[in-house]
């Protein structure tokens, strides 16, 4: 068989497969502020180019989604401890690197503030504004006594599980894992 025919042959077999859709799924497992800040600058990114845009928010991410103002009773001690000890929103996230007691922390969101980089407030709404989803682990939320109703008020905001990530990441032309 010649080179020309099996390229031809494979061509047909790719193109007869189903094809993936123009959408990036992204899990965000990380609560270090660093990592967020890129999941979101990609996540705004795709949005803006036209792509649907999926956060899966799981385990340490789940802390960035919480909302500082809101309280929330009825939990039990390892909810209460898990609540005590993660960071309470996005604006209370540490650095994976260089965090130096929050020393680094404030000198990369001063820096930002300088050189006109979106903050993670900023971001959150242009994501909003752009349709980006995000779906919180109900695994997650359930094992760290998190709450639907101490999350932030997001317009595209859904609970969800695993196999609701594996449904959008099977149809996605892109999946990441942050």
């Amino acid at each position: 068989m010649d080179v020309e025919k099996e390229l031809l042959q494979l061509k047909e077999r790719l193109d007869a497969m189903p094809g993936k859709e123009n959408k990036l799924s992204m899990v965000i497992f990380s609560g270090d502020l660093d990592k967020q800040l890129g999941a979101m600058i990609i996540a705004t990114g795709a949005a803006a180019m036209g792509m649907q845009v999926r956060l899966f928010f799981t385990f340490w991410g789940t802390a960035a989604l919480r909302d500082p103002a809101k309280k929330v009773g009825g939990k039990n001690f390892m909810g209460k401890m898990f609540g005590f000890m993660l960071p309470k929103g996005r604006n209370k996230l540490k650095l994976s690197q260089m965090h130096m007691a929050g020393l680094g922390t404030a000198m990369l969101k001063d820096l930002m503030k300088k050189k006109n980089v979106s903050s993670m407030d900023q971001l959150f709404e242009i994501a909003g504004m752009l349709g980006v989803q995000i779906v919180i682990c109900e695994m997650s939320m359930d094992l760290m006594g998190m709450k639907k109703e101490e999350m932030i008020d997001y317009p595209y905001l859904t609970t969800g599980g695993v196999a609701t990530f594996l449904g959008d990441a099977r149809e996605s032309a892109i999946q990441l894992f942050i």
